[in-house]
């Protein structure tokens, strides 16, 4: 397949997380039903830890009371992967794209994504990989970016990835980050040592997406 589609790639700024799995479940039907192109969603949550279908609760560490001293939310979510956490100056995407009828692949989709993520970093400065076995992308073994990602009926994609760019790292000890005990978290403000803004991302992911992913970009 040669063509190239449309991405509408939407800066949603900062979106309390239920909202947006609202917004999620609504584009997911207009992606299937053709009446909207590809979306790129890309934005910021306020602090909370999500569940994904594998998590197991043994891994938030923060009981109630201190996720409440730390005001952050939990929420148990259907996408893949196990436990995660996001919050302000982490950049979050959600593509909800139509992948047939040529990346009728989960695993190929997952990989996908993480060339963007490396594709992105690139940009930045920063030598991200990934890891066979792993998903996500790293930067000499410390955890960059998270990905959990559901297909749904018809091949349409919803959740996505969250790269650190400025956030505070020290909320990740109220998890175990996707399950892996022991691991290290870094941001791009962190492998760079100065503040890097989302904002600074923004300018640069969306056309490594486009690239990665065959698409044209229609909107902002």
């Amino acid at each position: 397949m040669n063509d190239i589609r449309a991405l509408e790639v939407r800066d949603l700024g900062s979106l309390p997380y239920v909202e947006a799995l609202v917004l999620q479940s609504d584009l997911v039907e207009r992606r299937r039903a053709g009446e909207i192109p590809d979306q790129l969603l890309l934005l910021q949550h306020p602090s909370v830890i999500t569940l994904g279908t594998a998590a197991s609760r043994s891994h938030v560490l923060a009981d109630e009371v201190r996720r409440r001293e730390l005001g952050v939310d939990l929420v148990e979510v259907g996408r893949g992967g196990d436990v995660t956490y996001h919050g302000p100056g982490q950049l979050v995407g959600y593509p909800v794209l139509d992948l047939k009828p040529d990346r009728q692949d989960v695993h190929r989709y997952l990989r996908d994504l993480e060339a963007m993520l490396v594709l992105t970093l690139g940009e930045l400065g920063i030598l991200g990989e990934a890891l066979p076995g792993l998903t996500g992308v790293w930067v000499e073994g410390r955890k960059i970016a998270a990905i959990g990602v559901r297909v749904s009926s018809g091949w349409i994609t919803s959740h996505g990835f969250a790269l650190n760019v400025s956030n505070d790292l020290s909320y990740f000890e109220a998890i175990i980050p996707c399950g892996i005990r022991d691991v290290s978290v870094t941001s791009v403000s962190e492998e760079l040592g100065r503040e890097v803004d989302v904002i600074d991302v923004l300018g640069i992911l969306p056309a490594a997406f486009a690239e990665t992913f065959r698409r044209s970009i229609s909107g902002s």
